[in-house]
């Protein structure tokens, strides 16, 4: 398993660091055969798995549930559990609680958490304190959509470019060891990509990040969104069909079971 200083090694090498979200064994089996570098169960999953409009009413309990499955299929991968709405937002003990229980009941290796507001850079030191990794997320931050008025592109206006570089570095400076950078212009996360020294993950900020990141459902065409930082490398969805249209056809015509499925069929017993 890759540890921080791998990942640290990897953005000083130019190596790029591969990060892909998962929220259940099998998915999280694909992952760790195929070498990801690190997998996130990102509360992303209340929206390609619950099949809600945001990610807003994911829980903690909900996270840890798909760190224990992505574990049992990824055992010597690097777990990244997102920290959800509401989880740090509190006072800083419920903050070292919620995270503490991502990595002693869902068996993560850090926790996620988004912004770089004053009160966030106090939650990723008080993390840090009790000996827990950190990675960091601005730009598009998904909780807080709200604010932004949906899923916008962030970081387009020079004072806003501004802020997002110095949350990055105050980020940074709390020991956060990575950023996932989201829907940001390109130009601005090469500068944060240039400024930092921990490395940084991009899902819609451009080819010069340290790494990318992308949405299991996303990468496989399962996804109801289309996103214009998304690539489908195999259209999942075209072979689920054909799978379910067979099924379905193969029982009404009584075709299936056929004997090969059946446990002593009545011809073997005249």
């Amino acid at each position: 398993m890759k540890n921080i200083n791998d990942f640290i090694k990897m953005k000083k090498n130019d190596d790029p660091i591969v990060m892909l979200t998962a929220y259940d064994y099998i998915s999280a089996k694909f992952c760790e055969e195929n070498s990801v570098d690190m997998i996130l169960v990102g509360d992303s999953l209340g929206m390609v798995v619950y099949g809600e409009k945001s990610t807003l009413g994911v829980t903690v309990d909900d996270i840890i549930r798909h760190c224990k499955a992505v574990r049992n299929g990824a055992p010597e991968t690097f777990i990244i559990a997102d920290m959800p709405y509401m989880s740090y937002h509190l006072d800083i003990n419920t903050t070292k609680q919620n995270a503490s229980r991502m990595i002693l009941e869902g068996k993560a290796d850090c926790v996620k958490l988004e912004g770089g507001s004053d009160s966030r850079i106090e939650a990723i030191k008080a993390i840090i304190d009790c000996e827990i990794p950190v990675i960091g997320h601005l730009g598009l931050t998904p909780q807080s959509i709200v604010k932004f008025g949906g899923f916008k592109v962030q970081g387009k206006m020079q004072k806003q470019k501004e802020e997002i570089l110095q949350q990055a570095l105050a980020v940074e400076k709390a020991g956060a060891f990575m950023l996932v950078l989201e829907c940001i212009p390109e130009e601005l996360g090469l500068s944060i990509s240039k400024e930092l020294h921990i490395p940084t993950v991009g899902i819609g900020a451009g080819r010069y990040t340290d790494g990318q990141v992308l949405v299991w459902h996303d990468m496989l065409g399962l996804s109801t969104q289309n996103t214009k930082f998304s690539k489908v490398w195999d259209n999942a969805s075209i072979a689920i069909n054909s799978s379910v249209k067979g099924f379905v056809s193969d029982i009404r015509s009584k075709q299936f079971p056929e004997i090969d499925h059946v446990y002593y069929p009545i011809e073997e017993r005249k």
